[in-house]
């Protein structure tokens, strides 16, 4: 499918502040980025580097006042959520070098406290694909779903204990959980076509069978429509913007995903 999707965000600038932004999408074997369209107002120096995950990142300075910031682009990508039952267990000798850190604890999933609740999840699963399976759907009936409920994130054993969140809170359980068994996971964030309501989506992957897969706890099922911006251990890696040196008011955000051609 096509898609076009689209990001403007609005900022009230009280003193010169520098921006890290990971606005950019990239091609990839899962998505081909057709057209991109990338606009500052007003127009600013910026400076783009890949951050150590392999993202588009950009760095600048806004000035003092209204600083807007819009994205678009075009993307194919599959009609289809990619799965795999029974797809085996890595492992973690045969790990390539790149996936080996996505095993480690990190800031917001702390796998290390969750081995024992994620054997009991996964007892009498498959090693590999079939336990993570099991994982998104206990995510899934367990922990409720509550668009606008988490302001910041929260880490894997907050929303543990709360019990429901945003799709960043259920994406940072989900991969504490895998990891917690050996099993390879990361944070992705980008667009969802069909999301309600429309806004940024986070959902996770892990590495079995010798790839990475995706898994949504949030959706009833995983299909079609997703377009990845950003890949990394967890929330903290993947922030669609990060401020330093001042505080800034963000006056708006606006999100959305078009149907081009099927």
């Amino acid at each position: 499918m096509r898609l076009r999707t689209r990001c403007d965000l609005m900022f009230d600038i009280a003193m010169p502040t520098t921006f890290v932004l990971m606005l950019r999408p990239r091609s990839g074997a899962q998505q081909w980025i057709n057209r991109e369209e990338y606009n500052l107002s007003p127009s600013v120096p910026v400076y783009e580097f890949t951050d150590d995950f392999g993202n588009l990142c950009q760095r600048l300075t806004a000035p003092v006042g209204i600083f807007t910031i819009h994205t678009s682009a075009e993307v194919i990508i599959a009609d289809y959520g990619d799965r795999a039952p029974g797809a085996p267990f890595v492992d973690i000798q045969s790990l390539p070098d790149g996936v080996f850190s996505y095993l480690l604890p990190s800031r917001y999933c702390e796998s290390d406290r969750f081995n024992q609740m994620a054997s009991e999840i996964t007892a009498g699963q498959a090693l590999g694909y079939d336990q993570v399976a099991a994982i998104e759907d206990w995510l899934r009936t367990n922990i409720r779903y509550v668009p606008g409920s988490s302001a910041v994130p929260l880490s894997a054993a907050e929303v543990n204990t709360q019990g429901f969140g945003v799709c960043r809170d259920f994406a940072h359980l989900g991969i504490a959980l895998c990891r917690g068994l050996s099993i390879p996971a990361r944070m992705v964030v980008g667009y969802l076509y069909g999301l309600k309501p429309m806004d940024m989506h986070a959902w996770f992957e892990a590495y079995v069978g010798g790839r990475w897969y995706a898994f949504d706890a949030t959706q009833d099922t995983l299909r079609g429509g997703y377009m990845v911006i950003g890949y990394g251990h967890d929330a903290a890696n993947v922030a669609l913007y990060n401020q330093f040196g001042s505080e800034v008011n963000s006056c708006s955000q606006r999100v959305s995903v078009q149907l081009i051609s099927d």
